[in-house]
């Protein structure tokens, strides 16, 4: 299709649930210059059904369905091959957007930056209670030229957690490599950052996106993929200076009894995760004794433990912290009502 400014691609697998709200508010202000590019990856649910009926109201969507599933990173490079734009929105089939969000995004891409990151505003699963009305904290946007490499990795790496805010110079995502970071869960960063950017990064200060939270696809995976598949991205990139990569993560996590404390009390780490994950990476007797230990704590005390500390001192993601620890099987809350009132109260 000629003429296509901006290709929304999405990947999808069972989420029948949550993508037709999804489409609904991309579709809606959609015009001649986007098009959506839906790649399943194997649904089992009727997801497929749920979008031919949006295909019904815009000849620019388009669904394509795989025979398996390849993952979720080698499921984004396919969507962005079957796309045509000159740019290109990487979006979750579960997040929706605001209105006239795809206009501004429009008018942004007039500058023709190499890379464009929106601001989300980030709420429960349900979409009902606001945990941050803004991931990025400013109130202006911010213009990055290829020489603030660093600046644009330590300040907005730790967003981009949430493939839902890049817009990527499609020439720029297909030119540069990608296999090296299928399976990392993060393919879009190591393509922005395996090397400084050609044009400049523009950063949208306004939230365009409500993000569903903790309601990502590798859930089960949580302890794997921010104390292992996380930090070993960041730290693979060759042109940034170490003291780079430490502002944004730790180089090795896990090592840290308060991380484990707090995963445990998450409900995400346990005598699986400490054998299969940390044993064979800890030598000291010291370490494996302590790693072991938060693995076998009491998840119920752990929960109190933090739910208590968040409460007290109030750290940055205390909100999200507190949505995660709410959701654990750990939580002390029994009644799920009693829980989002206390998150969503001035209380906390």
């Amino acid at each position: 299709m000629s003429g296509t400014r901006l290709s929304i691609c999405m990947t999808t697998r069972n989420r029948a649930t949550f993508i037709g709200a999804t489409l609904e508010s991309i579709l809606c202000q959609a015009n001649e210059q986007v098009e959506v590019v839906v790649l399943d990856g194997a649904s089992t649910d009727n997801t497929e059904e749920v979008v031919r009926r949006y295909q019904e109201r815009f000849q620019q969507l388009h669904y394509v369905r795989l025979e398996e599933n390849s993952g979720i990173d080698r499921d984004f490079a396919k969507a962005v091959d079957f796309s045509s734009g000159e740019y290109c929105w990487l979006f979750s089939d579960d997040d929706v957007l605001k209105a006239g969000a795809v206009q501004i995004v429009l008018d942004a891409l007039r500058a023709d930056c190499s890379l464009v990151i929106i601001n989300s505003e980030v709420r429960s699963a349900d979409l009902r209670t606001v945990l941050e009305p803004k991931r990025i904290p400013c109130d202006e946007d911010r213009l990055y030229t290829p020489q603030d490499y660093d600046h644009l990795l330590i300040d907005i790496a730790n967003y981009l957690t949430f493939i839902g805010c890049v817009v990527i110079s499609r020439t720029l995502w297909t030119t540069r490599n990608k296999e090296d970071y299928f399976g990392s869960y993060f393919i879009h960063v190591g393509v922005i950052f395996q090397q400084p950017l050609p044009g400049d990064a523009l950063v949208i200060a306004e939230p365009l996106i409500v993000v569903r939270y903790a309601n990502a696809s590798w859930s089960s995976r949580y302890f794997e993929v921010w104390m292992f598949k996380w930090p070993e991205l960041i730290w693979s990139f060759p042109s940034v200076p170490d003291m780079v990569k430490a502002r944004v993560c730790s180089q090795e996590p896990w090592r840290n009894p308060k991380r484990l404390f707090l995963f445990r009390a998450k409900g995400s780490y346990s005598q699986k995760e400490y054998v299969e994950l940390l044993k064979p990476r800890l030598t000291s007797v010291r370490e494996r004794a302590i790693s072991r230990a938060c693995a076998q704590l009491p998840g119920r005390f752990a929960n109190l433990i933090s739910f208590v500390y968040r409460l007290i001192f109030r750290p940055a993601s205390y909100l999200l912290d507190l949505s995660d620890l709410a959701n654990s099987p750990f939580c002390f809350w029994r009644i799920p009502a009693i829980k989002w009132a206390l998150i969503k109260s001035k209380t906390i």
